[in-house]
């Protein structure tokens, strides 16, 4: 083990979604922003192996990184707020802990011991910790879930051994509490952090900083008496205060002195911070010279967190072209032909974003028909370009009754299906699946090559033949119907390198009308928005203003 590499915990007390990830990946840009090479890593207490099969609703969305690895969507908060290339063993849940454990006592590896949660399951989770030290000054790990959680214990016993593992100088505890206001007392209170930092103090762990989360600035006396009751030095107490903008946070961090605080206790020495981006990009954000109205029409609405990656790569484009995007939520199945125009009228431009399952699919492909027989522009993903091949397969190639045979089986045009071979150029191995594989990691996952057809929608947004992209699904665009959708103006613009998998089609005569089998989100980054986003609300913008 290299013991120059410096570790820290983030954990999080009082209540859950306090921004633990948003934290965590703040942390990580302010440490790069001084020079520091970063990795950032969840453990999540939960008994899924990983949250591929769990319902967006519970968990929000699954984050898929290039190694094809379904994970947590705090790893988008980390890989847009850092240049940290994360993979498989960025995330690791109670499951994959068990499943690693019990798989090695089935083996024999623990020669016929006892095997317990200590040290067995401890050791596995530091063991876990120490894969994405290699090449990194500091390694930040985030303990899922709330202090006082039964499942989070193990990983708390781990991480507090973890001290002993790699010294004291070399790990420090930063842990994410809650300081309310009281409007009728028009008082913060610090009993909740109080109580917090008590119940981790009685496992073992004593906090190095607290992070403060609060909607004002803590006043000097209040800082005071938290470090008192809390056995932190006064400058160990960070405001994490509320933000209009989540790329605010590294820099309200900053100003409450955080990355001094921590290259302090670390013992590391580095540059003043280039916090000059950040502070560009905010101000753009918050004073942007125009606006537009993006409709997105999903399965998912009414919790938005299932859409993360997705609603933060339009703004990331909304900021590149100096604009504000209003995002409207649509619950597919409210739409239908008769009321499409009253719902989407007001919409500069659709986005139909990926999902699974059968239910509010004839709302989206009422939503593709109206974007395109409407000129307004229109962005499918995953299943959404799905959709609009379906679309254009009922209504201008005349193919009634087209589907994907996800949706009906018994479609005598299934221009989307279940493709049980195909040649994997990524991992150059052939893949087969078929309707009873199982669905956790039997899907195309992870980054796959895309050659880009010139003339086309796509090619001026990436201004190269050559990309790659993330993925996550099971159903491709059959090849069968290629050649007639072809003919009636669907534009196949992007293919796997050796032709066989469609990855971006396109129709002619329209302002923006583009669907993508992958997962552009993914991949956009605040400074660096993903093209298709960044044109898409360009189109959207001219739409708004005609």
């Amino acid at each position: 083990m290299d013991y120059n590499t410096k570790y820290i915990i983030v954990t999080g007390g009082v209540l859950s979604s306090l921004g633990k990830g948003l934290a965590s990946a703040s942390i990580g840009a302010l440490l790069e922003s001084r020079g520091l090479t970063v990795t950032i890593q969840k453990l999540d207490p939960y008994i899924n192996v990983d949250p591929g099969t769990m319902n967006p609703f519970q968990h929000g969305e699954v984050f898929v990184t290039d190694d094809g690895s379904e994970t947590d969507l705090d790893l988008g908060h980390y890989e847009r707020f850092t240049h940290a290339k994360l993979g498989k063993d960025n995330n690791f849940t109670t499951g994959k802990i068990y499943d690693s454990v019990i798989s090695k006592e089935r083996r024999g590896d623990y020669l016929g011991g006892t095997v317990q949660v200590i040290p067995h399951i401890t050791d596995e989770i530091m063991a876990s910790i120490q894969l994405v030290a290699d090449g990194v000054d500091v390694v930040i790990v985030e303990i899922g879930g709330t202090i006082g959680d039964i499942e989070s214990l193990p990983f708390l016993e781990a991480i507090r051994q973890f001290k002993t593992r790699v010294g004291k100088d070399n790990i420090i505890y930063i842990h994410l509490t809650l300081v309310p206001y009281i409007s009728t007392a028009g008082e913060l209170k610090t009993k909740p952090t109080q109580h917090s930092v008590k119940e981790l103090r009685s496992i073992g762990i004593q906090p190095d900083i607290l992070l403060c989360r609060t909607v004002r600035y803590l006043s000097k006396d209040i800082k005071a008496k938290i470090a008192l009751f809390c056995n932190v030095s006064v400058d160990a107490v960070i405001t994490a205060k509320d933000v209009e903008c989540i790329y605010e946070v590294p820099l309200i961090f900053h100003k409450e002195g955080l990355d001094n605080k921590i290259l302090e206790l670390l013992h590391i020495w580095a540059r003043a911070p280039r916090l000059e981006a950040w502070e560009q990009f905010v101000e753009k954000y918050k004073n942007p010279e125009h606006s537009v109205t993006i409709a997105i029409v999903g399965k998912y609405v009414d919790l938005t967190e299932s859409y993360k990656s997705l609603n933060e790569a339009l703004y990331h484009g909304g900021v590149s072209n100096d604009c504000k995007v209003n995002l409207i939520f649509v619950d597919s199945e409210t739409i239908n032909e008769e009321n499409c125009k009253e719902i989407l009228g007001s919409a500069d431009g659709i986005l139909v974003p990926g999902g699974f399952g059968p239910r509010g699919i004839e709302g989206k492909i009422c939503a593709a028909k109206y974007a395109r027989e409407n000129m307004v522009p229109f962005f499918g993903i995953c299943l959404g370009m799905q959709i609009a091949v379906i679309e254009i397969a009922r209504n201008i190639a005349g193919m009634e009754g087209a589907h994907s045979s996800e949706f009906d089986k018994e479609t005598v045009y299934p221009v989307i299906y279940l493709m049980t071979e195909w040649y994997d150029e990524r991992t150059q191995t052939v893949q087969k699946r078929n309707v009873n594989s199982a669905k956790g990691g039997s899907m195309r996952l992870g980054a796959y090559p895309c050659h880009i057809r010139k003339e086309t929608f796509a090619y001026k947004a990436y201004d190269v033949e050559d990309i790659s992209e993330r993925h996550r699904h099971r159903y491709e665009f059959n090849n069968d119907y290629k050649d007639k959708l072809e003919e009636k103006g669907l534009i196949i613009s992007g293919i796997s390198p050796n032709g066989e998998l469609v990855e971006i089609v396109e129709i002619k005569d329209h302002p923006w009308f583009l669907g993508c089998q992958f997962h552009p989100e993914f991949k956009s980054r605040p400074m660096d928005p993903h093209p298709l986003f960044k044109d898409f609300i360009k189109a959207s913008l001219k739409q708004a203003k005609s």
